[in-house]
Parts: structure tokens; C-alpha cells; sequence
């Protein structure tokens, strides 16, 4: 009784919310509050060859795309209707309705600021502004804007698939009300079901920092020891306390492009680092990229699935194999162990 009162407070923390960029994280944003019961206004830009009748097409495509999404971003498919679309030229007055702006636009510092620019003239005085970058500086963001307005401005970054992840970092700036951080995380913790961390306004927060950190030390190990992605992925995955997606299903999930720019951001801006080197971008992750391979969102990365079959990476070739099955006895054997620390344990030995 008492956690459903407190839900209930929570919920009545904002009543409408706007998000703007309606690619995967920020659709899947905007679905994960539908499915908490708040409307949300869904924005992001007029494509290019629009006409009268498609200058909401970005937005309707990213709710298209979180009803079709695999495993499902919405609790029912009739959640979908809390989410209104619209663009960024015809209806950024709108978000003087709404308690809470998240922005989710392509992680450029200069795009980020012009959109800011925009946000402070339409929001309203108690309006909460955020950004969902994955790790740039809160002060680069917001150069230009005033006291007010970064007072009311936070990091609040989500994680893909925004359903099914638990973690939201959450980073204050130099001059961000306590208050506002408070409001966010009992909201985000009680009506959302997040776990929320804490970070500073350093490169790429903590869980990037840490996870991209430590994906790109498995991929200098792979390559040194002449690893393949299966065997990689069979080690990585639950045998060691990990989801299925292992390493490079998850590289596929957060979107390459993504997980590149992270890794650049700490290689640019850690130069006394005494691992830095470990950002640095493998070859074969400049090309995939380079080439269009960029995860999930294109259908083709580490993985790629042809009809019924699913191919794995050569990446030393760049040519796709279907998937080898991996058996190691050591894996099988820590296959019922019931602890990480148990099977961790014993696939060291």
C-alpha cells in the first residue's frame, strides 16, 4: 500500500513531458513514459523533402518503430497513443505545457546548444530541462544560457533498451538545484523503476567510462590472442554474470556510431589517463562504421541476420560466417553453479 502511495506522489510530479529526437533512445524514451502513464510530446526535425502532409514523419517513424521493436518498448501497443508527434518548427511552443524537456538529439556539443537556445525562449520558468548524452560536458552544452536556465538543467542519461535497463545516471552541473536532481530521481525511481547513479561532469560519466573502458580492452585482447567474436561473446555473457548480449550484441544494441563517439570522447579529453590508449578505435570499428555496419539500427554489425540465420563478424576479414557454437568444457561446466562469484571463480582456475 505504502509503495503504491508513493508511486502515486511520484507520478503527479509531472504530468506531461516532451522529448526531442525520436531515433531508438529517444522513442524509447518517450515509450517508457507512456507506459508509466504521462503523456509525452514526441519532436524532432522537418525531413528535408517534406510537404504539408509528412513534417511530423521523424516523430510517427520512431513511434512506428518502438510498436515494431524487438524485445517490445511499450507495455501494450495502446500505450502508444500517450505519445503525440510533432516537429521542431511547428511545435516547440508546445513544450510551455510540459513539466520535463529531455533532449536526445545526435550527440554534438553545437547542435545540443542551438537547441538549448531555442528551449530556453518557448520552456516555461518551472520547466526541467535535460540532456540524455552518453558523456559531454554539461558546461559546453550550455554555453550561452542563463542562470535560471541552467539551474533547472541536468544529465539524465537512459540506457538502450530504455524498458528493460535499470540504470539512469543522473549529473548535476555547477549550478543545478538540488531540488531539481531530488525531483528527478524520486521520479525516476518510483515511477519509472530506475536505479539511479550518481556521476560528475567528466567524460562519459560512470557507467560509460567504465563499460566502454572495459569493451575496448576485450577487443585489444581478442585481437592479440586471435580471438573470434563467438568465443568472445560465449566467455562474456552469463558464464561470467553478464547478459546474453555479451560484448558485441550489446555493441550492436547501444548502436556503433554510439559506442565509437564514447570511446573517442575519452581518448580526446583523458590525455593523462594511464590507460588511455585503451580508447583508441581498432581499424576494423572504423571501417564497420565507416561502412554503414553500425548495430541493430541498421541490421548489420558484429552480427547480422539473414533470413533465418544468424552470421557473426569475421573481423579481421570483414566478411560475415554464420555463427560458430562455442563449446569450452570449463563453460559447460559452471553452466549450474548458482553464484557469479562461483563461476567466475571456477573458469579462473
Amino acid at each position: 500500500m505504502m509503495s503504491d502511495l508513493k508511486a502515486n506522489e511520484s507520478r503527479a510530479l509531472f504530468k506531461k513531458v516532451c522529448v526531442i529526437g525520436a531515433g531508438i533512445m529517444g522513442s524509447g524514451i518517450a515509450a517508457h513514459f507512456a507506459n508509466s502513464g504521462i503523456e509525452c510530446l514526441l519532436l524532432d526535425v522537418v525531413p528535408k523533402d517534406s510537404n504539408g502532409a509528412s513534417r511530423n514523419d521523424l516523430a510517427h517513424m520512431g513511434i512506428q518503430k518502438s510498436l515494431k521493436a524487438k524485445p517490445a518498448a511499450f507495455f501494450s501497443k495502446k500505450y502508444a497513443t500517450m505519445i503525440e508527434a510533432g516537429n521542431l518548427e511547428d511545435d516547440l511552443h508546445k513544450v510551455k505545457n510540459c513539466d520535463w524537456v529531455i533532449e536526445a538529439v545526435v550527440e554534438n556539443a553545437g547542435i545540443k546548444q542551438e537547441l538549448f537556445a531555442k528551449l530556453e525562449s518557448n520552456v516555461a520558468k518551472n520547466t526541467i530541462v535535460s540532456s540524455n548524452t552518453s558523456g559531454l560536458s554539461i558546461n559546453e552544452m550550455l554555453k550561452g544560457r542563463t542562470q535560471d536556465f541552467k539551474e533547472r538543467f541536468l544529465v539524465t542519461h537512459f540506457f538502450n533498451p530504455v524498458r528493460y535497463l535499470h540504470l539512469l545516471e543522473l549529473v548535476k552541473g555547477p549550478d543545478t538545484k538540488d531540488a531539481v536532481v531530488k525531483k528527478i530521481a524520486q521520479f525516476g525511481e518510483q515511477t519509472l523503476g530506475k536505479g539511479i547513479v550518481y556521476g560528475k561532469d567528466t567524460p562519459n560519466f560512470v557507467a560509460n567510462r567504465i563499460g566502454v573502458f572495459a569493451m575496448m580492452e576485450i577487443m585489444r585482447v581478442m585481437q592479440e590472442d586471435g580471438l573470434s567474436i563467438e568465443e568472445v561473446d560465449a566467455v562474456f555473457g552469463p558464464a561470467t554474470g553478464r547478459p546474453k548480449s555479451a560484448v558485441f550484441r550489446t555493441a550492436d544494441l547501444v548502436g556503433l556510431d554510439t559506442f565509437i563517439h564514447v570511446a573517442n570522447n575519452c581518448y580526446e579529453n583523458l590525455p593523462n589517463d594511464e590507460r588511455r590508449e585503451v580508447f583508441k578505435v581498432p581499424a576494423f570499428l572504423s571501417k564497420m562504421v565507416e561502412n554503414g555496419w553500425l548495430g541493430q539500427k541498421s541490421k548489420q554489425g558484429f552480427y547480422k541476420k539473414q533470413e533465418k540465420d544468424i552470421l557473426a563478424l569475421d573481423y579481421k576479414s570483414l566478411t560475415y560466417n554464420p555463427k560458430q557454437k562455442v563449446r569450452y568444457d570449463s563453460l559447460g561446466a559452471v553452466r549450474n553453479l548458482e553464484t557469479v562469484g562461483e563461476k567466475i571463480k571456477f573458469l579462473v582456475n
